[in-house]
């Protein structure tokens, strides 16, 4: 039972590894890193200052006490030139003391003071270090979009990636539903013309009915057109003479056939 614990949380951590390595970006690490750098070189640079801000409130007080010993030396020596060597003794004491402080006070500048070399110069180094860097990120960003957009432009052009791809597979359809309509309108066209599929609209006629409609049609014009002739010359068409002469033989020919004639043998 722990073999399969210990398998599935390795393949829980393998997944998630991959999932968080397709979601970084190397840009916005770079950047996150570059900000926390420039975090610790401000912490550095307050604390710089926070050792100058004791190293100057030290040398105040050593000026104080400085001036305090040497006004206790001054009025010792107007004391004792005034014969009073008692309060001359309390001002050297008192000053003998101040002296002590400002020997501590010395201790501590120079300690402090050191600090703030040590600090200085570590500030330095890392500013250095927070600009090399922030070279060195530029560079790698400027570098990884070139190549991200090399890649693009590549996958465009192979049309392996994804917008390419959609766009290939749309005109292949396109294409392929042309082709059908093509094939389709091209087999309907040669089963029409062969008579294999028969006119619903009874509007098709073959080349030999369209022949006879088309001279039918310029017979009648010209039969119209000889009438409007004759009736605007005033006289009968010939048509109607002919007719008329058929009328008038008619009688003559049944009338011959009526008496018989008999040859004389």
């Amino acid at each position: 039972m722990s073999g399969v614990m210990k398998r599935m949380g390795m393949i829980f951590r393998a997944k998630a590894n991959k999932a968080l390595d397709r979601a970084e970006d190397p840009r916005e690490t770079l950047d996150y890193s570059y900000q926390k750098q420039l975090e610790l070189l401000q912490k550095v640079r307050r604390g710089v200052a926070d050792v100058a801000t004791s190293r100057k409130r030290l040398e105040l007080q050593l000026n104080q006490l400085q001036g305090q010993s040497a006004k206790l030396e001054d009025q010792g020596r107007k004391a004792l030139a005034l014969g009073r060597e008692d309060l001359a003794r309390e001002a050297l004491s008192r000053r003998a003391a101040l002296q002590q402080q400002v020997s501590d006070l010395e201790v501590q500048h120079q300690t402090l003071q050191g600090e703030e070399e040590k600090l200085t110069l570590a500030a330095q180094r890392l500013q250095a270090k927070v600009d090399a860097f922030r070279t060195k990120k530029e560079t790698i960003k400027a570098t990884y979009t070139a190549a991200q957009a090399q890649t693009r432009i590549a996958e465009s052009f192979s049309g392996i990636s994804e917008e390419m791809s959609d766009v290939g597979l749309a005109i292949q359809r396109a294409e392929d539903k042309t082709a059908q309509l093509q094939a389709r309108a091209g087999a309907i066209d040669e089963l029409l013309a062969s008579g294999a599929l028969d006119d619903q609209s009874g509007l098709a006629k073959d080349d030999i009915q369209a022949e006879l409609d088309r001279l039918s049609g310029g017979t009648d014009v010209e039969l119209e057109l000889q009438r409007m002739k004759a009736e605007l010359a005033g006289g009968p068409s010939a048509q109607q003479q002919a007719i008329e002469g058929g009328a008038q033989g008619a009688p003559q020919q049944n009338q011959q056939q009526s008496h018989p004639r008999f040859d004389k043998q």
